[in-house]
């Protein structure tokens, strides 16, 4: 009866061993055999290319995927350190009349001052008895030498002084991701990107990998901060009405597997490699990885497909990584991750057998425990 009974437990517990060997274990991601068991057919919707030392250089020529919308930035350049009068900006003229009886003051007062002269959407103030003067476009310098040859008709000898205060179409509006957002008048025409961040208070430290974007007009110019931080060739030259917005790169890949960890990751920095793309993941799990199932998953639009092997044949590719071979880790160093990019770290197949024998070693404890 005792031996039978022996003879049952066992049974069971093969039974069990063989049943969990013929199910799917639980894991957090497929094995490379099985997420690319089609491959080899030439139907397969995806087309699967294994990078190495042979074809790392072709495959960075292959099209750039990264979705950028091709803002390009603006080049440095050297203005003047006079500003120009533009519309909307205020001008306060003092005028010496120094005739016997001056037009604009009294004897006791040979100067006379006019504020609050706001130049019209036509460019021009209006002065007395002279009219409209067109100042927009002009120095201080030569507005004030025409509001004088203007009051030669009216005035012996007038002399002119002439100020201005910069409007709204003479400043810049930094809307976000400073220290100070608001607007700042321009006092020259040689103020800078960078100089305009540093009287905004710069940039928040607590954006990553922050992008600057300066909107002129209709036009759209873009660079990160890191560069322009780094190439004094980067620091442009603003104009009136620029609007600039600092915000943080909102690029990502994807982390998937047997990875440190399963996220959306954001880009650190512009370049991102497959090797930096681990490190930003946690590295793989020693217990659970393949490293020799390294996948990128990227998607390409039906325009950059190539019939050759310039450039992918498929929409849908598979990059597949060999981190064991010094060829392979030479590869996932060049090797470029875009915005949109999945990283998958396949399990490996010892995985499994771990678990399985880590089964069996229950099992059996399970059944001398009930002897």
């Amino acid at each position: 009866m005792m031996t039978m009974t022996r003879a049952a437990r066992i049974s069971a517990i093969l039974f069990c061993i063989l049943g969990t060997a013929a199910c799917s274990l639980p894991r957090g991601a497929g094995m490379s055999r099985e997420v690319l068991a089609s491959s080899g057919d030439e139907n397969a919707p995806f087309q699967v290319v294994r990078v190495s030392h042979d074809n790392i250089n072709a495959l960075r020529a292959w099209p750039d995927t990264s979705g950028s919308d091709g803002h390009g930035w603006l080049p440095a350049g050297q203005g003047s350190s006079s500003g120009l009068i533009r519309t909307g900006d205020l001008i306060t003229l003092r005028i010496w009349d120094n005739s016997e009886t001056p037009l604009l003051s009294g004897p006791a007062a040979p100067d006379a001052s006019i504020t609050g002269l706001q130049v019209t959407s036509g460019g021009a103030v209006f002065v007395p008895y002279v009219g409209e003067v067109r100042v927009a476009g002009l120095t201080a310098a030569a507005a004030r030498a025409r509001v004088e040859k203007a009051l030669t008709e009216f005035v012996a000898s007038p002399q002119v002084q002439l100020s201005v205060t910069p409007g709204r179409q003479n400043a810049v509006n930094v809307v976000s991701g400073v220290g100070k957002p608001g607007q700042y008048p321009l006092l020259d025409r040689n103020s800078t990107v960078l100089a305009v961040l540093s009287e905004a208070g710069g940039v928040s430290p607590s954006l990553n990998n922050p992008v600057l974007r300066l909107i002129r007009g209709r036009n759209t110019y873009e660079i990160r901060t890191d560069r322009l931080f780094s190439e004094a060739s980067f620091d442009a030259l603003v104009t009136g009405g620029d609007r600039i917005i600092v915000e943080e790169d909102a690029r990502f890949f994807t982390a998937l597997g047997a990875s440190g960890q399963e996220t959306s990751v954001t880009f650190p920095r512009d370049d991102v490699s497959v090797m930096e793309a681990m490190t930003l993941i946690g590295g793989l799990n020693d217990a659970r990885a393949d490293p020799k199932g390294v996948l990128v998953l990227r998607e390409y639009t039906p325009d950059q497909l190539s019939f050759d092997e310039a450039g992918p044949q498929k929409t849908e590719a598979v990059f597949v990584f060999d981190l064991t071979s010094a060829d392979g880790l030479f590869a996932a160093r060049k090797f470029p991750i875009y915005p949109g990019d999945t990283v998958l770290s396949t399990e490996s197949p010892v995985a499994s057998v771990r678990t399985i024998f880590g089964l069996l070693g229950s099992l059996v404890g399970i059944s001398n425990n009930l002897n």
